[in-house]
This record gives C-alpha cells, structure tokens and sequence, in this order.
C-alpha cells in the first residue's frame, strides 16, 4: 500500500529530525561551556570564533524545529488522503450495489406488488369486519331473548303463575275443546298478565 509505505518513510524522517536536534542541542551546551572557560581565562578571539559556531549551531537547530513541522503536517495530509480513498472506495461499492439492486428492480412490478397488496389487505379487513358484525348479532338476539325470556318469568312469578302447571293443566286438542268458565278463566288469567306487564312497562 502507498499510504502506509510514505507512514512508514514520514515516521523515519521525523525520528531522524529528532536524532540530530538531540545532538545539536548537545553540541550547543558544549559550546557553551567552551565560552565561558574562553572568557575566563581572556582569550577574546577564541570566543568570537566559537560565538560564531555557537550562532551556526542553533540557526541549524531551529531549522529542524521547522522541517519537523512540515514532516507532521505532511503526515497528517497523507492520513487524510488515506481516508478519503477510504471513504471514496466505499462509496463505490455503494454505488455498484445501488445499480445491481436497480437493475433487478421491476418499478411497474413492485407497484403491481403493492397494490395487490393493499387489495388484499382490504378484502380481508372488510370479510373480518362483515364476520364481526355478524356474531355481534347473532349474540346481541340471544342476549335479548335471554333477557325477554327472564322479564317474562319474573312476571309470572309476581302474579302466581308458573308455566310448567299452566301447560300440565291446559286442555288438549284430542281432550276436545274447553268449557265456557274455562274460557272465561283463561280471559281473566290473560287480562291479569297483560295488566302486570304494562305496569312493569314491558310492551
């Protein structure tokens, strides 16, 4: 890989930038030292001559200060590269995969697909509701039998009659029909439940 190849040569640089300012920064302190043992013992010309040196010396070592600083910011700009190609390489595959899944895509086909879908989708929302509707009835007219049913027999409860002795004492067609004062007392039994049921307000 280029990239990491030029790194590799980046981190070299860097490393020997630092090796030689160590060095120089050495040598300064030397001279330095030199100086001051020159001017100690008087020898003017000695200290004008490491002076100079001394003046060399850390103009060198500033310059390495300065090709430091272009060897980090090319670094940086290499990584930077690096990344984009990344980021560049991605977003080619993305788009290769985009125009394969395209490519298979039918438009008008995954239009057809959803709405056969929704048609569907509807047909079986409608059948559910008509299914719904349905038993709702069939269990509203069974409750409200029911519920006829027991109003009926609270009735007869109240005016002291019960079905089961009414229908074992009520004439058969084959016994022949009834007599008149049966006729009369099954009119004032009839008349007597129509009365309870009104003023219980069941119609």
């Amino acid at each position: 890989d280029i990239i990491k190849e030029q790194n590799r040569e980046l981190r070299g640089t860097q490393r020997a930038i630092s090796r030689d300012r160590a060095a120089l920064e050495k040598q300064e302190k030397q001279l330095e030292l030199e100086i001051k043992k020159m001017a100690k013992t008087g020898n003017k010309e000695a200290c004008k001559v490491l002076a100079k040196q001394l003046v060399q010396l850390r103009k060198q070592k500033n310059r390495t200060y300065a090709v430091s600083s272009k060897v980090t910011s090319m670094s940086t700009q290499t990584k930077v590269m690096n990344s984009q190609m990344k980021m560049a390489g991605a977003m080619s595959a993305t788009a290769k995969t985009m125009q394969a899944v395209n490519k298979k895509m039918d438009p008008q086909k995954t239009l057809q697909t959803m709405q056969n879908f929704q048609k569907e989708n509807m047909k079986m929302e409608m059948t559910e509701e008509m299914i719904n509707d349905t038993l709702d009835d069939i269990f509203d007219a069974s409750d409200e039998e029911e519920e006829s049913q027991d109003i009926v027999n609270q009735v007869l409860d109240e005016i002291g009659i019960e079905i089961s002795d009414k229908m074992a004492k009520a004439p058969s067609a084959a016994r022949g029909l009834p007599s008149a004062s049966a006729s009369t007392a099954t009119t004032i039994s009839d008349e007597e439940i129509e009365r309870q049921l009104k003023a219980l307000g069941v119609d």
